[in-house]
């Protein structure tokens, strides 16, 4: 009976807000029906801190744990009931799917190897989890206004807890439609019938999925394409690379997330990308990449991706992207995972340094992709005139006093939520990870050691 009540709840809350059409019952596909930009609105408005609060009993906890031992990698759901909190907004969903994610820095959630849950003293972690409302119930109901599934991501190696936070923000500030909405929440996890444990401030991302293609269909001019998760290695140089689905525990170099088609269809047509990408030249391949991209937003992309130090990239180290072919043949680059930027630095491919490395020099000269679209002399020039826009004080994007008022917004809305029960990254520090190379970078200090400043410098030294 509790589920069936919190079911009906979320389904007039929904129909009320006219984010889903009240006589459309349910298909597979109710997401075609959503009112995405009252959805996204709603979902990843950051005037109030939503609260999730997540609970799984014994044996499903312990499920996911034997998972993780089995193999870390593992992307196996297991059942939990969600509620979502946001000022007067209160929505339960019974049945969601929840597993853990991420791939350097998933972790186990509880104890050590081969350990259940121990109710008495349980010895919490911090770690990525995703949360699918739709994975076992594939109805109106078990959405978030129509927002299929979210990503949790704690603050791993970022002591600020704002890094990607900025990152995001700036891209849409600079017309970057592709990136993902995203905002601070705060994360409750309860096992069986135990106190809820408080996980602290997480960062609750819109999943890159089919969802995230419906939201922008009109801008992609169909939400039927191709989409791949492009991963290390994926320099878009070779044929023959590793090529697959979304398998349990296994992470290909570009793995295909959404095909209508099917892997073998969508393949040959990223493959003939590829071929085209890395055979064709002069005015000839201007006038074809002109033809299958928005060469406007990839260099909008660009400008900030290197503007915010992101070594961990496309360009320098072959990662870290989404590419979607929608079925006109269109190919869209998608911006992903931004934790580890602005001041973050790290000896990568031909970097040393995120905040000094020249921007015409970014990353790797045989990954095709950035080097081509930058020997076209408009191109280029606009590339500099994005960076130069992003890094000069007047226009207040990437720059010191405009960032430092963002962060200190931000930093002051979480600062009291942050201590938590897992006893990690307990405190807010302006300071980059401790694994980084330049460990003196800091974000809102005054003096030559302010990221924004050291990279406006390495911008302006692109004209000599």
């Amino acid at each position: 009976m509790r589920r069936i009540l919190a079911t009906v709840s979320v389904f007039l809350l929904l129909c009320c807000c006219n984010r889903i059409d009240p006589n459309y019952f349910p298909s597979d596909d109710n997401a075609e029906h959503v009112d995405w930009a009252s959805a996204l609105a709603c979902v990843f408005d950051d005037s109030v801190i939503p609260e999730i609060h997540v609970s799984v009993s014994v044996d499903e906890w312990n499920r996911l744990l034997a998972e993780y031992d089995k193999n870390s990698g593992t992307k196996e759901y297991i059942s939990c009931d969600v509620r979502h909190i946001k000022g007067d907004e209160n929505i339960q969903i019974p049945n969601a799917g929840l597993r853990l994610r991420g791939n350097t820095s998933r972790r186990r959630p509880e104890g050590r190897s081969g350990q259940k849950h121990q109710s008495a003293n349980p010895d919490w972690h911090h770690c990525h989890f995703c949360l699918n409302y739709h994975y076992y119930e594939k109805n109106p109901f078990h959405t978030l206004h129509g927002v299929r599934r979210v990503d949790l991501k704690w603050f791993k190696d970022d002591p600020a807890y704002v890094r990607e936070m900025y990152c995001y923000d700036l891209f849409r500030r600079f017309g970057v439609w592709t990136a993902v909405n995203d905002v601070y929440c705060r994360l409750w996890l309860r096992v069986g019938n135990g106190d809820e444990a408080y996980f602290g401030v997480y960062e609750m991302m819109e999943h890159i999925d089919r969802s995230y293609l419906l939201a922008r269909r009109k801008q992609f001019g169909s939400a039927d394409g191709n989409l791949w998760k492009c991963s290390h290695g994926a320099d878009l140089r070779k044929t023959n690379a590793d090529f697959g689905t979304d398998d349990n525990g296994k992470e290909h170099v570009y793995e295909l997330k959404e095909g209508p088609e099917g892997i073998e269809a969508a393949k040959d047509q990223l493959a003939n990308f590829i071929t085209k990408l890395n055979t064709q030249s002069g005015e000839e391949l201007f006038k074809w990449l002109e033809s299958v991209m928005d060469i406007d937003l990839f260099l909008r992309t660009y400008a900030v991706n290197v503007a915010v130090g992101m070594w961990d990239d496309y360009w320098n180290n072959s990662n870290n992207y989404y590419l979607y072919l929608t079925p006109a043949g269109k190919v869209y680059f998608i911006p992903f995972d931004y934790d580890n930027t602005i001041g973050t630095s790290h000896v990568c491919g031909v970097q040393k340094d995120s905040g000094r490395q020249s921007p015409l020099q970014w990353g790797q000269n045989n990954n095709p992709l950035v080097l081509k679209v930058l020997q076209n002399p408009e191109w280029k020039s606009k590339y500099m005139s994005y960076l130069k826009e992003l890094c000069v004080e007047e226009n207040g994007l990437n720059t010191e006093q405009a960032a430092a008022l963002r962060i200190r917004k931000w930093q002051g809305a979480i600062g009291l939520y942050v201590p938590n029960d897992t006893g990690e990254d307990m405190v807010v520090e302006d300071r980059p990870a401790d694994w980084g190379n330049h460990k003196e970078y800091r974000l809102l200090s005054g003096d030559n050691n302010n990221f924004f400043r050291i990279k406006a410098l390495s911008v302006s030294a692109m004209w000599p």
